[in-house]
């Protein structure tokens, strides 16, 4: 059976089942999918320390954030056989960035219209769903991770609710109401579970809300709020005074939309903080400088990484990558945890980059800023100092009512959202990246006006001058040295994250509509999966079911970095197709 036609059966046996399901209630699992859900035991916080090989239980699947399985019965000599084993359509409209979680042969998928569902990981039969219904007026869009504790499925949703629903039966255990969506707010990712508690992330940091975004804590077995950390610093302290003099209530961002990581043994979550809104520094008062000694124009928290203890909620240390973000550069992507040579010593490290596609290595004990490495082509920052990591932004590059800025990357960033994974087998970095610039032009807000969103700037996009034209890339950088190790160059843009596995691959997906395999050493391209209905931009996972490993991936069309179609005009992308999971096996 083809791709399309196994997918227009699955697309249709999955709007049946969701018409046939109640709006906020469960299907029943029928009798003969009973034992396999029986089976899920709770997942406690040993198993989310330690998961099983074959399971892929939080987003990055480990809470060191390295997005890397070691399953190895997948490998570089056998994976050119690898061909479609099932696929599962996805219901209709808005956008999706899902990652499955799979536990015990069992994957939960949540649908962009909040349609939950659990699939048998093997087959793809439908086990249960639950519908959770969202307000008039509140887009449709899916929610990019979710977690699993206990007995239950956690989720978040676009209108600031947290779900816990029962793993086994779909059934709602509690809804917790964190935020009123009338007022923006809404959630675009999913919690991480840490020493016990829920910790989520709130997004919608614009609409006049005043003080920006948050941190919550919550009690896995009611939803019950526990704690709440600012994302904006407040007080008359350095941190507070970082925002140039402006009230609180009229600073805005700071969200909070990507899962952190979590180091055990220092108890402490470590999390990204987004840019300031708007974000054109001259409207939302960080430009021109407060003369006031007492007042800086840094704008903390964001674009920084935060230290936060999950029981307490309490912030033990920041480390602040780039000040006064006034080009939708954030800083608030994946935390991956690895313990690093520098200077001849082992060091417990946190590593990420933000859209301007700079590696950036910190200690993960005090915060300590310790070296960098560029990647894609940038005019924003100047120089680094190499030992505070602190930046000196191209004065050229700030925008400015009446004039049109050069800067690269755009908006949608060097890299985005596609999470970098690492390797502890190769003990490399994989690096998904994209190489454009932008012609900004600042829209100026009328007198009296005030706006409190994201951009009011038009991002024109370019390529990169004097480039090969290859807009998408995937590099592999060696962590115990910061060399290059290799680099793959394409045309269309790459728009997943990596997936390294233990059978020394590397997967990832693109805006034209392929899952690629390379070589994790060598870079070589050893598989191309035939052409999907909808282009890819998710996060690829691999698991056992049944003793036999699988690769899954989500499809979605024209969110992220599908605006780069743009700048590459020939890639037809499909209109309206429906979102699909797709699973590969060997035969």
């Amino acid at each position: 059976m083809t791709i399309q036609s196994l997918l227009r059966s699955t697309v249709l046996a999955t709007t049946l089942l969701a018409a046939v399901a109640g709006t906020a209630s469960a299907q029943a699992p029928a009798a003969a999918t009973t034992a396999l859900l029986n089976q899920l035991a709770p997942v406690t916080d040993d198993t989310l320390k330690n998961p099983p090989d074959g399971d892929w239980l939080m987003w990055r699947r480990t809470y060191n954030g390295w997005g890397y399985s070691p399953l190895d019965q997948i490998n570089k000599d056998n994976v050119k056989n690898l061909q479609l084993a099932w696929s599962w359509g996805l219901s209709p409209g808005g956008t999706t960035q899902e990652t499955p979680l799979v536990y015990n042969g069992v994957m939960f998928v949540q649908n962009s219209t909040h349609l939950i569902q659990a699939l048998n990981a093997a087959t793809g039969e439908m086990l249960w769903q639950y519908q959770y219904r969202l307000p008039d007026g509140v887009s449709p869009n899916g929610v990019r991770t979710k977690a699993i504790y206990g007995d239950n499925l956690i989720v978040a949703t676009r209108d600031a609710h947290i779900l816990a629903i029962n793993a086994k039966t779909g059934k709602l255990v509690w809804d917790q109401q964190v935020a009123d969506v009338k007022k923006g707010w809404g959630y675009s990712t999913g919690p991480i579970v840490a020493n016990g508690v829920i910790v989520q992330g709130m997004t919608g940091c614009g609409n006049a809300q005043p003080g920006g975004c948050f941190f919550t804590g919550h009690d896995p077995k009611t939803g019950k709020e526990l704690w709440r950390i600012n994302t904006i610093a407040r007080g008359d302290t350095p941190e507070g005074n970082s925002w140039n003099g402006i009230p609180v209530e009229a600073r805005h961002g700071g969200s909070a939309w990507i899962s952190g990581s979590y180091d055990p043994e220092q108890n402490l979550i470590f999390a990204g903080v987004g840019q300031p809104y708007p974000w054109p520094a001259v409207l939302n008062g960080l430009l021109p400088k407060n003369p006031d000694p007492k007042y800086t124009n840094n704008a903390l928290y964001t674009d920084s990484t935060l230290a936060i203890d999950p029981s307490s909620g309490k912030l033990k240390w920041h480390h602040q990558y780039l000040a006064n973000d006034t080009l939708d550069l954030d800083y608030v992507y994946e935390r991956l945890l690895i313990d690093l040579p520098v200077n001849g010593q082992t060091r417990k490290t946190v590593v990420t980059s933000g859209k301007l596609g700079i590696v950036e290595t910190i200690d993960r004990v005090n915060g300590e800023w310790l070296w960098h490495k560029e990647t894609v082509p940038q005019n924003v920052v100047s120089s680094i100092d190499p030992k505070t990591g602190q930046k000196t932004i191209n004065p050229a590059v700030i925008p400015a009512v009446g004039q049109t800025t050069f800067n690269c990357p755009a908006d949608p960033g060097g890299r985005a959202w596609q999470a970098t994974s690492y390797s502890p087998k190769s003990r490399m970095l994989y690096m998904p990246t994209v190489e454009f610039c932008s012609n900004t032009v600042l829209n100026p807000v009328d007198q009296g006006q005030v706006y409190t969103g994201g951009g009011l700037a038009t991002f024109n996009r370019v390529p990169v001058p004097n480039s090969d034209n290859n807009i998408g890339q995937v590099r592999a950088i060696k962590m115990d040295d910061k060399t290059d190790a290799w680099q793959y160059r394409q045309r269309a843009p790459i728009t997943t994250s990596t997936l390294p596995t233990g059978g020394g691959l590397v997967f990832v997906g693109t805006l034209d509509r392929k899952l690629l395999a390379f070589d994790d050493t060598t870079g070589k391209l050893l598989w191309t999966s035939p052409t999907f209905t909808n282009s890819i931009e998710s996060f690829p996972v691999t698991y056992t079911a049944g003793g036999k490993q699988y690769v899954a991936v989500v499809t979605n069309w024209s969110s992220g970095l599908g605006r780069l179609k743009l700048i590459t005009p020939e890639i037809a992308l499909p209109q309206h197709n429906p979102h699909e999971v797709y699973v590969f096996a060997l035969p």
